[in-house]
């Protein structure tokens, strides 16, 4: 009996690893990229005028295969810091805008013919910046900060340019609902600092509160390594307490892609079997 016992356990636990070595090798897929180009800039808590000037940024991101569907379901992470530096019309007054950005999103993959592929999903992101005028005295500055949940999609075609690998890609995102920071029309931050506090969060929706990311990019693959050219799109806009902010952003990118694996030290390499589930 002890015996029978015995046997199932090793056939048990020998299915078990066998499964674990055919599970297919996930490769990260990990994007750094630089942007520079046009901004626009109008926060009416500040300024009444709409200040136009230059754009830059810096982004990351890492897109991987889930683990529990790797053949359909993709996740990926993007962090970023930009800065607008835009001046008013009689270039006499100007607005810094900088903000810090992180998201995750998590993606449904269908593989097309003709090498198309398209993703669909949810999204997370927080935001943390703000706008300061050099300007004004007792308000110079404005904070835009905020918390949502959203849609995020993609379309990629991998083409040959000659013998050059070349994979186009389309990303978007767009937030459904969330919650942002905004004080009232003429509430000093002061006010808020000694206890004013009453009314600052608001729920956040398409009708109040945006932010509609486009990033269109082509990775040239040169060996191991892609070249990313690309140009992306950023609109950002709240609308409360009659307090308007909008600013716009359109860039060129530049960057560069690599496919990495890792590797634990303390369990075996998956069979060579078991097959690649890329990113994209």
């Amino acid at each position: 009996m002890h015996r029978y016992i015995l046997t199932l356990l090793m056939a048990a636990l020998s299915w078990a690893a066998s499964l674990r070595a055919e599970e297919p090798l996930r490769p990260v897929s990990s994007a750094f990229m630089l942007e520079g180009g046009s901004s626009h800039l109008l926060d009416t808590y500040l300024s009444p005028l709409k200040y136009t000037g230059w754009h830059t940024a810096f982004s990351y991101q890492r897109a991987q295969a889930m683990k529990f569907a790797p053949a359909t379901w993709r996740q990926q992470l993007d962090l970023g810091v930009e800065i607008n530096n835009a001046g008013n019309p009689a270039r006499n007054a100007s607005l810094l805008y900088g903000n810090l950005s992180a998201a995750w999103s998590m993606s449904r993959l269908w593989r097309l013919p003709h090498r198309l592929t398209v993703t669909a999903g949810g999204r997370v992101e927080g935001n943390l910046g703000g706008i300061y005028s050099n300007r004004n005295g007792n308000n110079p500055a404005s904070l835009k900060t905020d918390l949502s949940l959203g849609l995020t999609a993609s379309l990629g075609w991998d083409v040959r340019l000659w013998r050059l690998p070349v994979a186009l890609r389309w990303q978007t995102s767009l937030p459904l609902a969330g919650v942002f920071f905004s004080p009232a029309y003429d509430e000093l931050y002061y006010e808020i600092y000694l206890g004013n506090d009453h009314g600052l969060a608001h729920f956040g929706w398409p009708g109040n509160m945006s932010r509609w990311d486009n990033l269109v990019t082509a990775d040239l693959g040169l060996g191991n390594t892609s070249l990313r050219v690309g140009f992306r799109s950023r609109i950002y806009s709240t609308g409360v307490n009659h307090i308007t902010t909008r600013t716009f952003s359109y860039s060129f990118v530049l960057g560069v892609v690599t496919d990495w694996l890792s590797v634990s030290r303390h369990r075996p390499l998956p069979a060579s079997e078991a097959g690649v589930e890329w990113a994209y």
